[in-house]
């Protein structure tokens, strides 16, 4: 099976991932995050995500050369992503005794030129779930980044920054009350378009 098209690096990108039942029972969103951290951490930041029962949804920067860990082991950020994806999905195959592809391939990937639409996009990710009518309101969500940014608990993710972009935790839960509008993040979600 082909990929998408080599990440670069030092970029920031909006991945997405579909597959049907992606996360077969509740265990597996925890069992697909440890994976995705072992996975990427040595290649990319991430600021956000969202797990949903067929698609995933990741905003990541790729780290850039001088960030990379030194031996060459690393591979190319979208190889690591690759990697997690077949890890993933060879454990849910034995699990459940099936077998097969999980994932649609290739990933999805929208590498960010600007970030005039960062706000819009983080929110977009975090909304998602309630878009798709499996909660209510988003912030019910467990299995997306917005209660971990908002915390003060230790995580993995990239907080500070993220919260910068916002101008603090105040102005992050303001912002994603409000709609997103589609426009604006149409060419950065456009799977989720189709």
């Amino acid at each position: 099976m082909t990929d998408a098209m080599p990440l670069e690096l030092g970029q920031i990108y909006h991945i997405t991932c579909r597959g049907e039942k992606l996360f077969p029972e509740e265990r597996a969103y925890a069992y697909f995050f440890n994976l995705y951290f072992k996975a990427i951490a040595p290649v990319a930041d991430t600021y956000a995500y969202c797990l949903l029962p067929d698609h995933a949804h990741v905003l990541i920067r790729t780290k850039t050369a001088g960030e990379l860990p030194g031996d060459r082991d690393v591979l190319e950020p979208g190889k690591h992503v690759s990697i997690l994806l077949d890890a993933y999905t060879r454990a849910i195959n034995k699990a459940y005794r099936r077998s097969g592809s999980l994932f649609q391939r290739p990933f999805g990937q929208v590498r960010l030129t600007s970030d005039v639409h960062l706000g819009h996009l983080i929110a977009y990710i975090h909304q998602d779930p309630e878009r798709h009518g499996l909660v209510e309101d988003f912030a019910g969500w467990p299995h997306s980044s917005y209660d971990a940014l908002l915390s003060h608990e230790p995580t993995p993710l990239k907080r500070e920054e993220v919260l910068a972009w916002f101008d603090g935790r105040a102005a992050f839960q303001q912002f994603h009350r409000q709609p997103v509008l589609a426009a604006l993040v149409a060419e950065l979600a456009p799977n989720d378009f189709d």
